[in-house]
């Protein structure tokens, strides 16, 4: 299955509400973005998505990206430096270990979601809404080509 069809339309809206929720109290900023597949390995490829999203340009560089590559069935959750300095060394593992028991379940839609929420918990706690925010990155899911 292509990554552009294994989202519904619904299923695409709910993951951006979970982004557009966890994005209320937090100046942090998550995206989501789905490849067909991913050569090499996925905090790689992970990695150069985050880059080519520009998500290592927002101002407090507390970017969040959920990268799945659907027919390598390889997921990864990037962070960029500035919540990386400031969550413990395993928290992305954390998050990803729940995400993983959902899609293991095929849930994948409330998998991604349940993720987005932990994340922008704890960017809610580092990294606060101020009052001049603004939301420097779409929260709409990505597609590779």
């Amino acid at each position: 299955m292509s990554a552009k069809k294994f989202f519904t339309t619904e299923q695409q809206k709910s993951i951006q509400q979970a982004i557009a929720n966890a994005e209320l109290n937090t100046s942090g900023e998550i995206r989501v973005h789905i490849d067909d597949t991913c050569k090499g390995e996925v905090l790689d490829c992970a990695a150069n998505m985050f880059h080519q999203m520009k998500m290592n340009k927002t101002d407090l560089r507390n970017g969040v990206l959920f990268y799945l590559a659907v027919s390598d069935k390889k997921f990864a959750i990037l962070g960029d430096k500035g919540i990386n300095e400031k969550v413990p060394t395993d928290f992305w593992d954390t998050i990803k270990e729940t995400v993983l028991t959902y899609f293991k379940q095929q849930q994948f839609t409330e998998g991604l979601c349940k993720g987005i929420e932990m994340a922008g918990e704890k960017l809610k706690t580092n990294f606060p809404l101020q009052s001049n925010d603004t939301n420097e990155l779409t929260n709409d899911v990505s597609f590779g080509k």
